[in-house]
């Protein structure tokens, strides 16, 4: 059994609260538009980090992370990309690469909106963090955690930080 933290859209930016809801994780996921490196790196701090960039990341970020990375984890399949759309709404981008990959698990960042929904079609889950980071309109800022065991995700839980708090 792997815990697993996911995040994206941080925009460079650094909350401590990432790393307590983040502590007895095995790895955290970022799913793009991380901002800096020191992002990364304060991360990595706490847990192996595994991270693809997203369209507002410069090149600092992409010399060391892919635009879509796809790994395993336990018996799962995983995909990881900043800009993937939802289900039936997948962008072009990834839409081959799910019918052709087939993973367990899609992990996309990109729209601010924390959605987890399984899709029926292609029988997989499919979770966005939302935005741990303060750019863009939402109200709250949103993380997750789950456990991966084999092929089974398990005790999906999610941490929201009010906006309000931060101005």
């Amino acid at each position: 059994m792997k815990r697993i933290g996911i995040l994206s859209d941080t925009h460079s930016w650094w909350d401590d609260r990432y790393a307590s809801f983040f502590k007895d994780c095995d790895e955290i996921w970022h799913a793009g538009d991380v901002g800096s490196y020191e992002i990364l790196d304060r991360l990595s701090q706490i847990a192996t980090v595994r991270a693809v960039y997203g369209n507002c990341d410069g090149q600092d970020i992409r010399r060391t992370c892919t635009e879509l990375y796809r790994f395993r984890v336990e018996e799962a399949e995983i995909m990881l990309k900043h800009i993937g759309g939802s289900p039936d709404h997948y962008d072009r981008s990834v839409r081959d690469q799910i019918m052709l990959e087939k993973p367990d698990l899609l992990v996309c960042g990109h729209s601010h909106i924390l959605k987890v929904m399984h899709d029926r079609k292609f029988d997989m889950l499919f979770i966005n963090p939302g935005a741990a980071g303060l750019q863009g309109w939402q109200k709250v800022r949103t993380l997750v955690r789950l456990e991966i065991d084999g092929k089974a995700f398990r005790n999906l839980e999610v941490l929201e930080i009010p906006r309000a708090e931060e101005i």
